[in-house]
């Protein structure tokens, strides 16, 4: 996908407000949607294949945002994945050692349950090359919880789905948002070194990511 301009990037800063409340999955009204913007911040730290767990809808960033290079996973059976999408455990994954160069959790690490989320970040380093490295983007608290309310809210007046977390149920050990602090620990945990962190300026660093690497 082509980078936004700059004159792009200064538009979506300004219109924030709106486009987070305004929901839309696709870029209009000459605005960049917030799901878009942060397939876009994700796709510049990916480094060739990709694994990006939690794929959801259409598997959207391996096909769109990566031109196919990679193949995306989630336990759920959303619209538009297929058999090859839709794996039984996230604890296990179907592929062999060092099969990819990235691994992607764009606003997915926090939907897996607290007792899972070291296996599923182990998983993830093994089948990583050597050198390769994992992106994990995660919502501050305060947009982590706000978004998610005002979505479901939504979804309940306007009998809509936005809310893919309320379309398969979330988890009781599922989370809006992770501390950076845990995300830091749990991925020290899993293998992964020389962690950095990295702000999504046009969303008003409300998002941000996490990128650690295998040795």
């Amino acid at each position: 996908m082509k980078e936004r301009s700059k004159i792009q990037k200064f538009k979506d800063f300004i219109a924030l407000p709106l486009r987070a409340v305004a929901l839309f999955e696709v870029n209009k009204w000459g605005l960049t949607s917030t799901q878009a913007e942060r397939f876009e911040y994700a796709a510049k730290e990916v480094r060739g294949h990709c694994l990006d767990i939690g794929c959801g809808k259409y598997n959207l960033f391996v096909q769109k945002y990566l031109n196919g290079n990679g193949v995306g996973v989630d336990v759920f059976p959303y619209e538009g994945l297929t058999e090859k999408n839709v794996v039984a455990s996230l604890e296990n994954f179907p592929f062999p050692n060092r099969s990819f160069d990235s691994v992607t959790f764009i606003a997915s690490l926090n939907h897996v349950p607290k007792e899972l989320r070291d296996k599923e970040l182990a998983e993830s380093n093994r089948c990583l090359n050597p050198g390769g490295n994992v992106v994990v983007t995660m919502p501050c608290a305060f947009a982590g919880v706000l978004i998610h309310k005002i979505v479901a809210a939504y979804d309940s007046v306007f009998s809509t789905h936005y809310d893919v977390d309320s379309v398969r149920g979330m988890h009781e050990d599922e989370d809006y948002y992770l501390p950076d602090a845990e995300i830091i620990e749990r991925l020290k945990r899993a293998g992964f070194r020389d962690i950095t962190k990295k702000y999504f300026w046009t969303q008003w660093g409300m998002n941000h990511a996490f990128i650690g690497w295998k040795k």
